[in-house]
């Protein structure tokens, strides 16, 4: 059912019930009102008669006939619409005119005593207000009791014209009631079906998506960072457009929301995939050398038992550098799709001296004959990859000790780390034979190795990515004095202000390009 039939049915039926209760609240106020005033009405003409009753009774009380008669019409004069009856201080009835129970004699339904205000009074199903007052007699006239041969006035007026009043505004309460219901529900169902609109055109715009459309780039109209300002888009291009409506505007938003969520979700899977394939094409080229020269050796060893002990041995090292070479192309491989697909939450903040201090100590471990000098700060934090910088700093100390022995001579490597300004500069000098300017750029590619290098061709690449991940640079040049060559690091130092950390645009440092 829709939301605006539900609108017009609960209209329907709660419209008309709000009226009912209504009119059950005004019905007694109503009822109450119309009281008033006619009780107001028997205290106005009680006032008016109460001078000429009075006459009436002292004239009763001393015999005067042609007075008594003389106040009688007066009294009926006066009397108009309303019943009167004035009893004497003997107790009988001196006048008794108009509409009032139990018949023009009768005094079977009437109070016998005075009362603060008119009350009601019921005979043979019929209701009357009746407000009575004491009239004195024998020229007392203080009206106030029947003590010293008071007499009473007492002026009745049918209450049937109230009760038909109030029950008039009940039937049009229940008419207002019945006639509220088809008129609410129109009004409903038309309120809900503009109410509606946004939310059916949201709704029309969502089921338009084709998931085989090319998602909105940087720069699309409403993406982040676009002048027009509506917002940023999910996929597709959809844009959380305007209405005025908080909650369509909020559901637009949450739908653009998890449109940009499953983009994004989407293109991860996309670059894992790639980086899957990418790691499955480079291994199966790059090991097929070492592992035909695995292969070889091998089959070498199976073909002749009885080799020397001087040719065994050199074979046996020659299948040793080949393992060692596929397990270092593996791991370098494994870690370079590691850094691709890394995330923004294993980003914290991270003390860049003491990783340089531990990096110098494990290249040490492994490169007994050099020497490694460092030089820096007791404590210099960063934002970034704990693993990945180890990974940048493991593999700029290994590169420099393996290429940075001259004529035989191991290597000497000094490592200098500082804060210049709003950046940190890590330098590392070695004594080698340096890169030539042309190859400075190639180096960081993917399997670039010199002639008779040990290494994967993968060192380097490493290095990139991790800068290029902590959005720094890096750059090989000469060191000042001319001799070796220097690899300098720069990485940005957090800021109080700064905005919110993004990782690069670029994350295909397996998949992308090679040498």
């Amino acid at each position: 059912m829709r939301l605006s039939t539900r609108i017009a049915l609960w209209a329907a039926a709660v419209v008309p019930l709000l009226v009912v209760l209504a009119g059950l609240l005004l019905l007694p106020l109503v009822g109450r009102d119309l009281r008033q005033q006619q009780d107001a009405r028997l205290g106005d003409r009680a006032a008016a008669l109460l001078p000429s009753v009075r006459a009436l009774v002292a004239a009763d009380s001393k015999g005067r006939p042609k007075v008594e008669q003389n106040q009688q019409r007066k009294v009926v004069d006066a009397a108009l619409d309303l019943g009167v009856r004035v009893t004497g201080t003997d107790g009988g009835v001196l006048l008794s005119v108009g509409p009032q129970p139990d018949g023009p004699d009768g005094t079977g339904a009437l109070p016998t005593e005075p009362g603060g205000g008119p009350v009601t009074v019921r005979d043979h199903g019929s209701s009357w207000r009746v407000l009575t007052r004491a009239v004195g007699g024998s020229g007392n006239g203080n009206g106030n009791g029947r003590g010293g041969g008071s007499g009473l006035l007492q002026v009745i007026a049918p209450a049937g014209p109230a009760d038909r009043q109030t029950a008039a505004v009940r039937r049009r309460v229940l008419l207002v009631a019945l006639v509220s219901a088809p008129v609410s529900a129109l009004l409903g169902f038309a309120l809900a079906e503009r109410a509606t609109a946004p939310l059916r055109r949201l709704s029309r715009r969502a089921a338009g998506l084709d998931p085989a459309a090319a998602p909105a780039g940087p720069g699309s109209p409403g993406s982040p960072g676009s002048p027009d300002g509506h917002g940023a888009p999910g996929i597709h291009g959809f844009v959380a457009e305007r209405t005025g409506t908080a909650e369509v505007d909020e559901l637009s938003s949450a739908l653009v929301l998890l449109l940009t969520r499953y983009d994004e979700q989407a293109r991860r899977t996309a670059q894992a995939l790639d980086t899957a394939r990418a790691f499955s094409a480079d291994a199966s080229h790059e090991l097929r050398t070492p592992l035909m020269s695995l292969r070889t050796n091998l089959d070498v060893l199976a073909a002749h038992p009885d080799l020397p002990a001087a040719d065994r041995d050199e074979v046996v090292a020659e299948l040793r550098q080949d393992h060692a070479r596929l397990l270092d192309l593996l791991t370098a491989l494994s870690t370079l799709a590691r850094g691709d697909l890394v995330q923004l939450d294993a980003f914290q903040p991270v003390d860049l001296a003491e990783l340089v201090d531990a990096a110098a100590e494990e290249a040490r471990r492994r490169h007994p004959g050099t020497v490694f000098a460092v030089h820096g700060p007791a404590e210099l934090r960063v934002f970034g990859w704990e693993s990945g910088l180890r990974i940048m700093l493991a593999n700029l100390l290994g590169n420099a000790a393996v290429h940075g022995r001259s004529d035989g001579v191991p290597a000497r490597v000094t490592v200098r780390l500082a804060a210049e300004g709003a950046r940190a500069r890590l330098t590392v000098d070695d004594g080698g034979p340096g890169v030539p300017p042309e190859d400075r750029e190639a180096v960081f590619q993917r399997f670039h190795r010199r002639r008779g290098s040990p290494g994967s061709g993968l060192g380097l690449t490493l290095v990139a990515q991790q800068a290029a991940l902590h959005r720094g640079t890096v750059a090989l040049t000469a060191p000042p004095d001319g001799t070796g060559c220097r690899a300098e690091v720069t990485l940005p130092l957090p800021l109080p202000d700064a905005p919110t950390l993004e990782l690069p645009a670029r994350r295909d440092w397996l998949t992308g390009p090679g040498r």
